[in-house]
């Protein structure tokens, strides 16, 4: 939980000064800022102190870093990391800490997306760190950071934590220590259902999901956001359901581990289910991506079969 912590004080860090050496490009356009290499290098270090046999499959990778082009990133990280940790590695140390279980398959590994919905980021909006325990393919341990989630009472930040059997809890960024139970909702249908979808027009259907809202008659706008922070809002029964639903636009896509399997834990154990589009089971074991899946369908349970009908029905096909 310290390195958590430690690792959303440096996103904040980076965000309250925010400049054009913080971000670059990767190789598929995608923007990658200072933290995400400062968050992974946090936990991947922390990890690897506390878990030395264990592995972890994580979204960044130093190669990028490291070179050329991303020099004035390289500079801005470590000038961040000296004013936020109060420490002066070098950029083998962190590339080490950021790369850390790489390569080594395992029992035990940790999954790790240090800023989920770099785009919210960027726009100061939502984003989230997440960090999850698969166990030969199990989900056991799950944590989300949503540093610009509101909390309550108009404060913002929050911490869903989430373990195998034994439920799904939320606190404070400012009082992490004070946890509470949280559930889904109870609405199974009708014009009460909320969805909460992708803000980004690549990462879904937007066209197919309001196909849906219609046809499940739910009269409310969807929540748009960025980030694992919707699994948080189902988990915590601020929406009934988070749809993923394939772009038309890439039909092949499998989806990327890092970037549900925390949030998927978090709304099982609040109550919920979590299946792809077809009401399958997510399949954690077969490394980076749900090869065996299509979309993702998180619900608070009792309208899932509902929605899962209205997406068949919506398609006309079925696996």
């Amino acid at each position: 939980m310290k390195a958590l912590l430690k690792a959303a004080d440096f996103c904040q860090a980076v965000q309250a000064d925010f400049t054009g050496e913080s971000q670059i490009d990767k190789k598929d356009k995608s923007p990658v800022t200072v933290a995400d290499y400062g968050v992974q290098a946090i936990l991947g270090r922390a990890l690897g102190e506390a878990f030395p046999a264990d592995s972890m499959i994580a979204e960044e990778h130093s190669q990028e870093l490291l070179a050329a082009k991303g020099e004035g990133l390289c500079k801005r990280l470590l000038g961040i990391w000296k004013s936020c940790l109060g420490e002066e590695p070098g950029l083998a140390d962190l590339a080490a800490w950021i790369d850390w279980g790489a390569g080594n398959p395992a029992g035990r590994q940790w999954v790790l997306d240090p800023v989920d919905g770099t785009k919210g980021f960027l726009r100061a909006e939502q984003y989230a760190l997440a960090l999850s325990l698969l166990v030969d393919g199990i989900i056991e341990l799950g944590f989300l950071v949503c540093p610009n989630l509101v909390w309550k009472d108009g404060k913002r930040g929050c911490i869903f934590h989430a373990r195998r059997g034994a439920g799904a809890s939320l606190a404070w960024l400012g009082e992490p220590e004070e946890t509470e139970v949280i559930t889904v909702s109870a609405e199974a249908a009708g014009s009460e259902l909320v969805l909460v979808e992708s803000f980004e027009s690549g990462h879904c259907n937007h066209a197919l999901q309001d196909t849906l809202r219609r046809k499940l008659g739910i009269s409310r706008a969807a929540l748009r956001m960025d980030s694992q922070a919707k699994y948080g809002v189902v988990a915590r029964g601020m929406a009934s359901a988070y749809l993923r639903l394939p772009s038309p636009e890439t039909p092949d896509y499998r989806e990327k581990i890092w970037d549900h399997a925390a949030g998927a834990l978090l709304v099982e154990e609040a109550g919920g289910r979590v299946t792809d589009i077809y009401g399958q089971a997510l399949d954690f074991t077969l490394g980076e991506r749900l090869l065996q899946n299509q979309g993702i369908v998180a619900t608070n349970g009792a309208c899932h079969n509902l929605v899962i009908d209205a997406i068949a029905e919506s398609l006309g096909s079925t696996p």
